[in-house]
């Protein structure tokens, strides 16, 4: 489910950040209807700052603690090549949390 339900153009870096408005008006109606979810997902700055902002300092912080939030929660920065930086500072993502995370989907499916 996305943060923002429209496109909300382009800025001097990018995309511009989802409507402010769109979560706090349809994501609780959403979820409500939302039937066997076993894992969300966090995606990206928008979606850590809103569910998961309070509880870790960082979506870096959230994404380590990959071990405390599954199998039924996952935070993982935003899937852009902007985040390959990110990628090369963080190779234990690759090495340790991908193989986790596979495994935890392969038993949901």
């Amino acid at each position: 489910m996305p943060m923002g339900f429209c496109y909300p153009g382009t800025g001097k870096a990018g995309d511009l950040g989802p409507r402010p408005e769109c979560a706090p008006l349809w994501h609780e109606r959403l979820l409500k209807a939302f039937r066997n979810v076993h894992l969300t997902i966090y995606t990206g700055k928008y979606a850590f700052d809103r569910y998961l902002g309070e509880e870790y300092g960082s979506i870096s912080e959230a994404a380590k603690a990959y071990t405390d939030l599954l199998p039924v929660r996952l935070a993982l920065p935003h899937p852009s090549p902007r985040n390959n930086m990110w990628l090369r500072k963080n190779p234990w993502f690759e090495a340790d949390a991908l193989p986790e995370i596979r495994r935890c989907i392969r038993q949901l499916t």
